[in-house]
């Protein structure tokens, strides 16, 4: 069973009460590994999955929670599904991504972290976090009658989907 599989496996099998307590206990120790990687931006994150593990005091399942939380916001995806205890890992993180993921997470004591003063100064996250807000409101567009179709025909939507 992979790391991935194995967090998973834990939150399927415990009770509601456990869960909590895991997750607890997991989000103190993500925030930990959070504030050393923001601390060292210039570090390689790089090692077996093992050895990181060790390196930042998680459990095997925990890197896999850890992998698949942070993986959208690395330059070269990990295969979650295949990360073993043994693979090589080579965490690429795109930093602005990072920050609007934990926007994202509504993971206020992630995106809060003093450490983030590393990388950006507070007028900057406040504009990373007015640009992440608008990506996430809703936007409509009129089509005029002599606009091209928005189905992709090439027509004028009068033409098009717009004929009564």
């Amino acid at each position: 069973m992979n790391l991935h599989e194995m967090w998973l496996d834990k939150l399927r099998n415990g009770t509601r009460q456990q869960n909590n307590v895991l997750l607890h206990e997991y989000y103190a120790k993500e925030t930990e590994v959070y504030r050393q990687i923001l601390a060292n931006k210039d570090e390689t994150f790089s090692g077996k999955a093992d050895e990181l593990g060790k390196k930042y005091g998680l459990k095997d399942y925990e890197v896999g929670a850890f992998v698949d939380g942070i993986n959208t916001s690395l330059a070269e995806k990990v295969d979650v599904d295949n990360l073993e205890a043994d693979t090589q890992l080579e965490l690429k993180i795109v930093w602005r991504e990072l920050y609007k993921n934990m926007l994202k997470a509504k993971a206020d004591w992630l995106y809060n972290l003093p450490e983030w003063e590393n990388f950006y100064t507070e007028q900057e996250r406040h504009e990373i976090t007015r640009e992440f807000r608008y990506s996430q409101q809703a936007h409509s567009v009129k089509v005029g009658r002599n606009d091209p179709c928005p189905c992709g025909s090439g027509k004028k939507y009068k033409n098009c989907c717009g004929a009564e």
